[in-house]
């Protein structure tokens, strides 16, 4: 009866969930291409440090296709930055939506005229502007721009977002009625089972494949140490045409034919969406790599609202030492269904515990002080409890002892300043000289350090290494063309600037004495020719400076 029950509800929460949907337009918006769309990431896709907040779509591995207003309405808004979203626009809509196209080249001729005239004026490439609605009104398929590879873009596509426009949230495009062929259901690979009586950071979870048979996907009883269980698992979704990855529109959890909870991934605002750390196994994704979706929701994980639960938050109590069923189904937005049977039994045994440790809990203040350096963690930093780890080493070649702050497959949500001391005399002229390096045990990077009453201090948001070093050495700029060039047919002039420690903190180029709008990607900054450079012999001024201060000019020469 028990499993009736079970099925019936789930048919009515799918019903439920359809209705819900519909509450949304339904093709009021058309495709922003002029070609089927087929996607290479959709909404809620876990991403590094963040939500996937709308759809990639593939343009075919070209750049330069036309992209369109979805409806009617006008340009709000005008974002160019050098990583993120790119060259991007934003166009708001009378029914109280607006959808965002991002990773463009060049947007529409009146529309990059206006642009290029706010970046001048700024004298700064990058822009964030508003627009009035008067501006740029724009009709249900008016060209506005030509899709690209901008900003944090790996590869040719069109990033499109649609969002409350009163709340700024993204919400999930693939429930507005979008003619997506998809009849692929999501794939789920592994099932991980974890011990809730203790901190997620200090265990390894029982990971068990999956297999397919008679229609689901199962696992054979998992036997477990641990009374209070929590289960995740690794799934990848698909649709026709894409071997890309997706993820899945709604998830929910039964044990023995009661549902535990539910998860509807859905209007995920950009101020919440580094929860992704506690929707996860972050420890699992630092040290393998692989993305373990959480069935149950850690102390600090502030998105609630994701989440349908019975009780306790997706803990499962399996103490009486039965063998329990757990039905877990999984659907994209397209409807395609999968469901996973596995068993769990609960087999008294000794589970490893975790020693004497300096206890960091989760939603209280947390600090860390020492002679040598100190933290201070807020109320929101940890998403569950911790035992916070701590050693020091000596190294010669640095301002400090190298110091060993936890483990970096902690995450931490907000910022903190972090204070070391030097262990070396600072001269005052050099004060401002000081770099805070980072090691995650792979990668280094540095950043500026200020004083502070003997100490050096910086705002950080990750545990790991962290040294004091002196940073005198300004950035390098190369030309990516000869000196003394005749560039009659080139398109654009390119440089390299980097900083050994810290980064680039300012760019500035000037052509006769006037500044010249140059765009960052990565450690290249290229101007492309317009009437700021006139034709002839010209002589250009390069000035890069880092977090520190340094600074190096170039003098260019060139014939145009």
């Amino acid at each position: 009866m028990r499993k009736v029950v079970f099925v019936l509800a789930h048919l009515l929460y799918l019903s439920a969930a359809k209705a819900q949907n519909s509450n949304y337009p339904q093709g009021y918006f058309r495709n922003p291409l002029d070609m089927p769309i087929i996607l290479a990431g959709n909404f809620g896709e876990c991403r590094p440090n963040h939500f996937h907040s709308g759809l990639d779509i593939k343009t075919l591995g070209k750049e330069n296709q036309p992209v369109y207003a979805v409806a009617e309405g006008y340009i709000s808004r005008i974002k160019m930055e050098r990583g993120g979203f790119g060259h991007a626009l934003y166009v708001t809509h009378p029914n109280g939506y607006t959808t965002l196209y991002a990773h463009l080249n060049d947007f529409m001729p009146n529309v990059q005229a206006y642009m290029k005239r706010e970046q001048y004026k700024k004298e700064n490439w990058e822009l964030d502007i508003s627009l009035p609605p008067n501006l740029f009104p724009v009709k249900k398929g008016t060209q506005i721009a030509w899709s690209g590879n901008t900003g944090a873009s790996t590869a040719p596509h069109l990033h499109f977002e649609i969002r409350n426009t009163a709340t700024e949230h993204p919400l999930n495009p693939m429930l507005f009625g979008f003619e997506i062929k998809d009849d692929i259901a999501p794939i789920p690979t592994q099932i991980a089972i974890y011990n809730m009586d203790k901190s997620i950071y200090e265990q390894t979870p029982i990971i068990v494949a999956l297999k397919k048979r008679a229609g689901n996907y199962v696992a054979d009883t998992i036997k477990t140490a641990n009374k209070n269980i929590g289960v995740a698992l690794h799934v990848n979704d698909y649709m026709n045409g894409s071997d890309n990855t997706l993820t899945f529109y709604t998830a929910g959890i039964a044990m023995d034919s009661v549902e535990q909870g539910r998860i509807k991934l859905d209007d995920i605002g950009y101020d919440v969406t580094r929860y992704l750390h506690a929707y996860v196994d972050y420890k699992t994704r630092k040290s393998k790599g692989q993305w373990l979706q959480l069935f149950f929701q850690l102390k600090g994980n502030a998105l609630n609202h994701l989440y349908t639960w019975k009780d306790n938050k997706g803990i499962l109590n399996i103490a009486d030492g039965n063998v329990h069923k757990l039905d877990i189904d999984m659907q994209d937005a397209n409807g395609n269904t999968s469901n996973i049977v596995a068993y769990i039994q609960y087999n008294q045994g000794v589970d490893s515990t975790t020693g004497v440790c300096n206890s960091f809990k989760a939603l209280q203040p947390n600090k860390f002080e020492h002679p040598n350096v100190n933290l201070q963690l807020d109320d929101k930093a940890l998403y569950d409890d911790m035992c916070f780890q701590f050693s020091s080493k000596a190294d010669v070649a640095s301002l400090s002892d190298r110091f060993q702050l936890h483990q970096p497959y902690v995450p931490v949500h907000t910022y903190f300043d972090l204070r070391i001391k030097p262990n070396k005399a600072i001269g005052f002229a050099q004060r401002d000289k000081v770099a805070l390096i980072y090691s995650d045990g792979t990668d280094e990077s540095g950043k500026s350090a200020i004083y502070d009453a003997g100490w050096y201090k910086a705002s950080v948001r990750n545990f790991g290494n962290y040294r004091l070093a002196m940073d005198t050495q300004p950035p390098v700029i190369k030309s990516l063309q000869k000196q003394n060039a005749v560039l009659t047919k080139a398109k654009r002039i390119s440089f390299t600037a980097k900083d050994a420690i810290t980064s680039v903190k300012k760019f500035r180029a000037t052509i006769n004495g006037q500044w010249l709008c140059f765009e960052q990607r990565g450690d290249v900054f290229f101007y492309t020719f317009d009437e700021h450079c006139t034709k002839g012999k010209n002589t250009m001024v390069v000035t890069a400076t880092d977090e520190n201060g340094n600074t190096q000019t170039l003098n260019y020469t060139f014939t145009r």
